[in-house]
């Protein structure tokens, strides 16, 4: 029997029309298909098995396109998580302060920020297949690099190319959603994707964490290289080009200066872009302070803190599916980023409170408390500002991605040297962040996008 996914060198155009097929018929208003499901493809017309095999077929491919698009997606996250356990180590190890380590998180963020601004264009341009595997190689060589780093400061050198390389993963994948999906049903596969990714931060600290019972930092790099490897393969075998060589952008980098020029001339565009943006480095406040505030101010072992972030991604992922399933087609985008924005507002300012002593000393679990409903609210804010950012951007999928990809890790490096700033002795600096990141989110909802006015 001949494989039902086809080939890499199938025809683009055929293999995108039928991916589309699906979402297509959510927007002519299908009510079976739901709008927001894996894209099937197409099955083997050959072989006794005919048309009773089809069905079950098309079940697979459209999975396992759906799970290396996820898998994609939750690269960075991996590479950013898994650590998180052993920071204080590291610090140790190398005798550096935790500012210092902190800023391994700041070059991989800046990595991923900076690379995304290459591949997105070039994807555009060459399609979506080649730059993604060789990005996905030189992710898998710089894991190694850092695993056998001598030093911090080449630990953070080969963070920095990790980042670059792992790029690819991130902006290529959500430019395939793009290619694929349009409108509601891109909300919806955006949640469905955030189910798979999703896992990568409930999972990568926790491994992370009882990993270092068995080896040290190291061996967390040689996991993700490991991941990397086996991740490029299955990409280079299983997953089709989705950008037809008549979709293809021509030219060099002026022509995608030109054209992300364009893109931030459109101010809705840039206002989902800032608001994404700063509710990511929101989170990623929490992210680069919460080893240190779980471990050294509440005095948690690295086990417990990987399992209070592995409550705090249940969440996410699991408002990011409220949002696929319930919310997506009966309440509207902005409503749900309105009220997603409201709620990290209220927790980043509880938190704000709490760790500032105006309430006396404050234990962990509400503290906990207040990072799990603000974690949550963000499953309801980042996909739906990505979706309706690149609801605006049909022409130039990739550049839009990249752009969106940039923004969000680019303010999001901004966040472990700033929460970092006052020791590791108070959590203030922290939620002071948080506090202004999504304050600044809120302003560019309402300001730029203007949510309350019909759009062209």
């Amino acid at each position: 029997m001949s494989n039902p996914c086809p080939s890499p060198a199938a025809d683009p155009e055929t293999v995108r029309q039928t991916l589309r097929q699906e979402p297509k018929a959510h927007r002519a208003g299908t009510p079976a298909d739901g709008g927001g499901r894996p894209p099937a493809l197409p099955a083997s017309p050959a072989g006794p098995a005919g048309k009773a095999a089809a069905p079950a077929g098309r079940a697979r491919a459209g999975l396992l396109i759906t799970l290396i698009l996820g898998s994609l997606t939750a690269l960075p996250p991996l590479s950013l998580d898994m650590y998180l356990p052993a920071l204080p180590d590291i610090g140790t190890a190398y005798g550096s302060p935790a500012a210092q380590v902190q800023l391994t998180l700041t070059a991989c963020l800046l990595g991923l920020a900076v690379g995304q601004l290459v591949v997105g264009p070039m994807s555009d341009r060459f399609g979506r297949r080649r730059p993604l595997l060789i990005g996905m190689g030189g992710y898998v060589l710089a894991s190694v690099a850092c695993a056998l780093a001598p030093g911090v400061h080449s630990l953070t050198a080969f963070r920095l190319v990790q980042g670059l390389a792992g790029a690819a993963a991130v902006v290529i994948s959500r430019a395939v959603v793009r290619d694929l999906f349009d409108g509601l049903a891109m909300a919806r596969f955006f949640s469905t994707l955030m189910l798979i990714s999703g896992a990568a931060p409930i999972l990568a600290p926790v491994l992370g964490g009882q990993m270092l019972r068995f080896t040290d930092w190291r061996g967390v790099f040689f996991v993700l290289a490991g991941f990397g490897l086996v991740l490029t393969l299955v990409t280079a075998r299983s997953l089709p080009e989705t950008l037809p060589p008549d979709k293809r952008h021509s030219g060099g980098v002026r022509n995608a200066l030109h054209t992300m020029r364009g893109l931030f001339a459109d101010r809705v565009f840039t206002g989902y872009l800032l608001v994404g943006s700063f509710a990511f480095a929101a989170l990623f406040a929490y992210v680069s302070a919460s080893p240190f505030v779980i471990q050294e101010i509440y005095g948690a072992s690295p086990q417990t803190f990987s399992l209070l972030f592995m409550a705090n991604s249940i969440g996410l992922v699991a408002a990011g599916q409220v949002n696929g399933k319930i919310l997506v087609g009966r309440v509207s985008l902005d409503r749900v980023i309105a009220f997603g924005l409201g709620l990290i507002l209220l927790c980043a300012t509880a938190l704000l409170l709490m760790t500032s002593g105006l309430f006396g000393k404050v234990g962990l679990l509400p503290v906990s408390a207040a990072l799990f409903l603000l974690m949550s609210a963000m499953g309801l804010v980042m996909p739906n500002a990505n979706s309706q950012g690149l609801m605006r951007t049909p022409h130039a999928a990739g550049s839009a991605s990249a752009l969106l990809g940039t923004s969000m890790f680019l303010l999001g490096a901004l966040a472990p040297p700033l929460v970092g700033i006052a020791g590791e002795d108070t959590a203030v600096p922290m939620a002071v962040v948080q506090v202004v990141c999504v304050l600044v989110a809120i302003t560019a909802f309402a300001v730029l996008c203007r949510p309350w006015r019909t759009r062209a």
